[in-house]
């Protein structure tokens, strides 16, 4: 078990690290380096979704032949939904945006900043659970390299979304350490969610295909709603694209290369 608590905390160390960016770096990341980071983010999440959630949801339902494909789509909208239903019950504010989201609230700016990423943090810890659960149960095709990919993938991809929450908050007013407590919190929702994930891997295993493609379903909508309208917003610029392809690329090889 000691690989499984290794694999679901690495996410959350990750994002734990980019937040202490606060206390080294200057209190506002530059207009273009926030483009890219967010976009290399995006390109990780798309590349995690593809190759460690909907490509093994479809080889683990082989047994259906040419119809292998439907957990995954099942599970791929469900995940959609899901997300699309929490974006409308939570009030968050996305990075740069003046018009808060979800139902009125009289919530801070910067507490609606944290929660806009901790909502989208809420998939990358189902994903990270989803694939460690059909590890430990022996799953045709969920190798623990191939978890431990998905672990790594999305630990690199928090780093940067640490700091973007971290250091706004740090130039709103906030202490160094108060700014780096919010950026932390934002993500301990992924190990909660993982470990929730995991305690149920006696229900979810007879259903697993439905949950990788869920947690699939979930992310892409993140990458689709949130950081790809972040990292496109003003003037044009390719910084965003270009390091979409890097993040894809470098979660692809990962996968490839530990699966």
């Amino acid at each position: 078990m000691s690989d499984v608590f290794e694999g679901l905390m690495i996410p959350f160390i990750g994002t734990a690290l980019g937040a202490g960016c606060v206390f080294f770096l200057k209190d506002t990341l530059n207009r273009s380096v926030q483009r890219g980071l967010t976009g290399f983010a995006a390109g990780v999440m798309v590349a995690a979704s593809v190759w460690s959630l909907l490509i093994p949801a479809m080889e683990g339902s082989g047994d259906l032949g040419q119809f292998a494909f439907v957990p995954a789509v099942v599970g791929f909208w469900a995940g959609t939904l899901f997300l699309l239903i929490l974006d409308h019950i939570i009030p968050h504010l996305h990075m740069n945006a003046q018009q808060a989201e979800g139902p009125h609230s009289r919530l801070s700016r910067t507490t609606m900043l944290v929660l806009a990423v901790t909502l989208h943090n809420i998939p990358e810890g189902m994903a990270v659970g989803a694939i460690y659960a059909g590890w430990l149960s022996g799953s045709e095709g969920i190798t623990l390299g191939a978890a431990l990919a998905l672990s790594l993938g999305i630990a690199i991809q928090n780093f940067p979304e640490g700091a973007i929450i971290s250091m706004p908050l740090r130039a709103a007013g906030m202490g160094k350490w108060r700014a780096f407590a919010g950026g932390v919190l934002s993500g301990a929702v992924e190990p909660i969610g993982g470990v929730l994930t995991v305690l149920a891997t006696a229900l979810i295993v007879p259903v697993l295909p439905y949950a990788l493609s869920f947690a699939a379903g979930a992310m892409i909508y993140v990458v689709v709603e949130e950081l790809i309208p972040e990292m496109s917003e003003g003037e044009h610029s390719n910084i965003g694209v270009l390091s979409f392809a890097v993040g894809f690329t470098l979660m692809m090889m990962l996968d490839v290369a530990l699966g």
